[in-house]
């Protein structure tokens, strides 16, 4: 690879710790909940928007219905593409300004009203969805909302707002989730004036039909050059500039995500966003809320297999009477209702959090991502299940034959990259732990330090006695073990006090984890991950709670039915806690890392005999790139002519 940096496993984790935010300005209702400390008022009563941007948001939305339902989303599956004219219309309506201020030529619309857009045009075709939250959740729009000048808004959010479609560029052919080792470079020019930036970035999804893109890049370090990762506005059409493929894909097969080429790309110093140096941090302030896009799209999802579900178990007769009269699929579709129920739950609540901006939302909509993205893939596949053969043949087929085209192995293709995109799981359940367990970071000091030496360790060690004495005491009891406690919530009291009494648990559990692997708690990835799982489902229960009591004092008729689909999800999401409690001690993780170590040391190969690899010889594992001028033909182009 063209001179990319060599680091360690300790300087990846400074370049990752220094691009988090380490402050906490603003409340956190998932921070606190794994510090064993349920602020119910923190998400009680249901933050709502104003009259007048719901009113906007409505007026919008039916707009938007309307246009969906002349749009057919078995052309883009058939055809790999969105057609330019289904774009063109998108435009017109605003959709790639949902969220930019009206001042810009935006529709100045909430993250609410953004995210039912996305159900709404994800329900046509999943790629849709992606090509809206690439260009406005992670790409230019969002990250000049956060650390974009005057200048540089007045710029480059009206043409957004247009439909200039833009991308963010970080994935390189050998760095995904560890930006330390990146090797795009940015090298100012002799005059001052500019970046030339030089390398290859990977799975740029827009970035085939990119008019703008955000760019990370390394700023080499230099007298008058802080240096570092730094985030760059660049024109898509500019000299040197080459999208050299078009990835191809599982699903989202209208999907532009392409293999982007930079050779000597000239771009102008004012197109640097928030300063040098400050690209990851920016990426990462980005995603906070970005990531709420892909909740979004899940949550759709469930809505659609409920009613896909509902109509044919009502239609499939087998032995006698009706699927949906069989217990094991009554079991499933059960599941699927009250799932989809806690998943718009959380999704609404994290958007509202984020609308209001009184909370810090960084683990909110982190956890929002990773339930979310998991449990949609287990809905369609239980709609798979439901639908059986017809579950896996495709729209096309049933069609071709005279039933009813229900694309159900298309959306279990389509939802399967959400545990990938923008943090996989596995990231984000190490994410998400770095931040829960902060303060018990900051309590232990060097205790948490690996290489400290003795003398820091005891030092360490009186430091954190105090924040424990403090702090343990407060983790015995609390409103979870008081009958009357949250009655305001009817039956759904139980499972509020269940949330308060877990959350103790919970934290008391994670200080005996540090207690036992001190420095070695960071290496027990597969602990830290069930820590975060339960307070993943811990927010969702207090979602779905909180937002059944504000359906219930709209509208008792809906209330009821809200109070049933949520009492039905806080019993399923409380036996899936009790088993990650079981599993925090009682698993096979030593044995697990034991095996796989044998299995890399090539142990077990007699394992792999008698069977045929036919990649083997098609190329590396990894591609291997060079800096330089491209071979390839440019295959960048546009939905609608340019806004410049």
């Amino acid at each position: 690879m063209a001179d990319q940096p060599k680091v360690t496993e300790k300087e990846a984790r400074a370049v990752a710790e220094e691009a988090r935010e380490s402050g906490w300005n603003q409340p956190s209702f998932a921070k606190e909940l794994y510090l064993g400390r349920f602020r119910l008022d923190l998400v009680h009563p249901h933050p709502r928007p104003t009259p007048e941007a719901a009113a906007k948001a409505t007026k919008f939305l039916t707009d938007l219905r309307a246009y969906c339902e002349t749009l057919d989303g078995a052309v883009i599956e058939r055809e790999a593409r969105i057609p330019d004219e289904y774009v063109k219309g998108l435009a017109e309506l605003g959709c790639f300004g949902v969220k930019i201020p009206e001042e810009y030529g935006g529709l100045g619309l909430t993250q609410v009203a953004y995210n039912q857009a996305l159900m709404l045009v994800g329900s046509v075709h999943s790629t849709l969805g992606v090509l809206l939250s690439a260009h406005q959740s992670i790409g230019v729009p969002e990250p000049l909302k956060l650390a974009g000048t005057p200048e540089q808004k007045a710029k480059f959010l009206p043409r957004c707002a247009k439909g200039a479609v833009t991308a963010f560029l970080l994935t390189e052919p050998d760095v995904g989730s560890d930006p330390a080792r990146l090797a795009t470079s940015a090298t100012p020019t002799e005059d001052g004036e500019a970046y030339e930036l030089n390398g290859v970035k990977l799975w740029t999804t827009n970035g085939v039909v990119a008019e703008l893109v955000v760019v990370m890049a390394r700023v080499p370090k230099s007298e008058g050059h802080r240096g570092g990762v730094t985030a760059f506005i660049v024109e898509a059409d500019s000299p040197g500039l080459t999208v050299e493929r078009r990835n191809q894909f599982m699903g989202l097969r209208g999907i532009e995500n392409g293999v982007t080429r930079f050779h000597n790309v000239r771009v102008p110093k004012e197109n640097v966003v928030g300063g040098e140096g400050k690209g990851l941090k920016i990426a990462l302030a980005t995603l906070n809320t970005g990531r709420l896009s892909i909740p979004a799209l899940c949550a759709g999802a469930g809505k659609w297999c409920l009613k896909i579900a509902r109509e044919w178990s009502a239609e499939r007769v087998q032995w006698g009477k009706p699927l949906a009269e069989h217990g094991a699929v009554a079991s499933k579709i059960s599941f699927i209702a009250a799932t989809t129920y806690a998943l718009e739950a959380v999704l609404d609540l994290s958007a509202h959090m984020s609308d209001e901006g009184r909370n810090d939302i960084r683990i909110e909509a982190a956890l929002a991502k990773l339930w979310a993205s998991e449990m949609s893939c287990l809905i369609a596949d239980e709609l798979m299940q439901i639908r059986g053969g017809r579950g896996y043949e495709t729209a096309e087929s049933l069609a071709a034959r005279g039933e009813r085209a229900v694309p159900v192995e298309q959306m279990v293709r389509d939802l399967r990259i959400n545990r990938i995109f923008e943090g996989s799981s596995e990231i984000m359940h190490l994410l998400i732990a770095r931040e829960a367990v902060d303060a018990h970071l900051s309590a232990a000091g060097a205790l948490a330090d690996a290489d400290a030496d003795v003398k820091s360790k005891a030092k360490a060690a009186a430091k954190a006695s105090g924040f424990y004495a403090k702090w343990l005491p407060q983790l015995v009891s609390g409103k979870g073990q008081v009958p009357t406690s949250f009655r305001e919530f009817g039956p759904l009291a139980n499972h509020l006090r269940y949330v308060e009494r877990t959350a103790r648990k919970l934290a008391r559990s994670t200080f005996y984890g540090m207690a036992r692997w001190q420095a070695g708690l960071e290496k027990r990835q597969g602990f830290l991950g069930r820590v975060v799982d339960i307070g993943a489902e811990l927010f969702a229960m207090s979602a779905s709670c909180v937002r059944a009591e504000m359906q219930r004092s709209d509208d008792p008729s809906r209330g009821a039915a809200a109070y049933e689909l949520a009492e039905a999800f806080c019993q399923q999401s409380r036996l899936r806690v009790e088993k990650l409690f079981d599993a925090l001690w009682d698993n096979t993780d030593d044995l697990d890392f034991r095996l796989t170590a044998d299995v890399l040391k090539g142990r077990h190969t007699w394992l792999e005999e008698g069977v045929l690899d036919l990649s083997e010889g098609t190329g590396p594992w990894i591609a291997h790139w060079e800096e330089g001028a491209s071979t390839e033909e440019n295959l960048s182009r546009r939905y609608i002519p340019p806004t410049k």
